[in-house]
């Protein structure tokens, strides 16, 4: 594909939250706007959207919106039309257009979690290796500034031996009653592939294993804190996914991570997402886009004693991570590198496969919460 000056890019589940604002308008559009995918050899290669979803007078208006005029409810007659297929559906309507993708020769990009089961991934990573397609899914999170600091700091040996990672994500989502809902209703409901483990675990995993190392065990405890909740046309519905999930990872390391993911908590940090990791050198606090460090050298000696208030300004014995770069968005900066993968035929290093081991540890996660047990995890690929 290297001799093409423009690639055909059809997405399917644009009308979702996701697949609109972070994909669409934040990823693919914002790339057109700047005139492209900048390749090595200082030439360019532009993307042409091709929008697909359920709904026509959503995708027509969405085209009308942003200028576009190719747009459809039959995302499998469109696939003629396109280099790339991406997939930002319902979890549950995913596999079957992937491997129809796949089948058609094109190469796919998708939103995680890949499939509903363990063993589904491997089945599309095993047809898209032995395709020859560029595969890949959403890492987001290891795009973000905060986590590029935080690789900064790996790379450059700052902590030592690293000892343990402890995270804490999550926010207050509304029942939808009295205040609507900031996340579809489906994310509620097991059937439709829906709770915060599927979602989050596969996160957590492609975090870990990048930064720290590959999870060897985890055990976990996931719950649905609230029971009732009401969708986006006011009726009420049984939640039947977790909503919470507490979580206990070993690294191959030896290092120990624990996370906490819940949407049924109210923030009290500075970011939504916090992750403090404690080495013999070194510990750093990161989020979504601040990292703050403290070195051995510069490590306070505090004393425990609760008959006295704490006079310490712990915060302030923190130094600031520079940035040191420009940071794009992370879903974007992700597009950029797969569609370069594909105009020179290589694979992309967040593939299906990785994909998959992030299902394993969701379904090692669940299989914990229910059985009251630690889950040891075989290496897959």
């Amino acid at each position: 594909m290297t001799n093409q000056s423009s690639i055909g890019v059809l997405l399917n589940g644009v009308t979702g939250r996701m697949g609109y604002r972070q994909h669409l308008l934040r990823s693919v559009l914002a790339i057109r706007d700047q005139g492209g995918v900048a390749l090595p050899d200082g030439s360019r290669v532009q993307l042409e959207p091709i929008l697909a979803g359920r709904n026509a007078a959503k995708l027509k208006d969405i085209a009308d919106r942003h200028g576009l005029t190719a747009w459809t409810t039959d995302a499998g007659s469109a696939l003629q039309d396109a280099d790339i297929y991406f997939d930002a559906q319902l979890t549950s309507a995913r596999e079957p257009s992937v491997r129809a993708a796949i089948a058609a020769g094109k190469h796919v990009y998708a939103e995680k979690p890949l499939a509903e089961k363990l063993t589904s991934a491997l089945e599309l990573a095993a047809l898209a290796r032995d395709a020859g397609i560029c595969h890949g899914v959403v890492h987001d999170k290891l795009f973000l500034p905060g986590l590029l600091k935080l690789r900064r700091l790996v790379d450059g040996g700052f902590f030592g031996r690293v000892l343990s990672v402890r995270g804490e994500f999550g926010y207050w989502v509304f029942e939808g009653d009295w205040q609507d809902a900031q996340r579809p209703s489906w994310n509620y409901r097991a059937e439709d592939g829906g709770g915060i483990v599927l979602d989050m675990f596969c996160h957590w995993n492609y975090v870990l294993e990048n930064l720290f190392g590959r999870v060897s065990a985890v055990t976990a405890k996931a719950v649905t804190h609230i029971p009732r909740r009401w969708d986006e046309q006011g009726a009420a519905y049984a939640a039947t996914a977790d909503d919470a999930a507490y979580g206990i990872f070993e690294l191959e390391s030896g290092a120990i991570a624990q996370i906490n993911s819940s949407w049924s908590t109210r923030v009290f940090r500075d970011e939504l997402v916090e992750f403090q990791v404690d080495g013999t050198e070194g510990s750093a606090v990161a989020g979504l886009r601040r990292c703050r460090v403290q070195h051995r050298s510069a490590t306070p000696k505090p004393v425990w004693n609760p008959d006295l208030p704490a006079t310490e300004p712990f915060r302030d014995q923190w130094q600031e991570v520079p940035d040191n770069a420009e940071f794009d968005n992370g879903f974007k900066a992700q597009w950029e590198e797969f569609v370069r993968d594909v105009v020179a035929g290589r694979q992309h290093r967040y593939d299906f496969f990785s994909a998959a081991r992030g299902l394993q540890l969701a379904e090692a996660g669940l299989t914990s919460s229910a059985e009251g047990r630690r889950v040891e995890l075989k290496p897959l690929v």
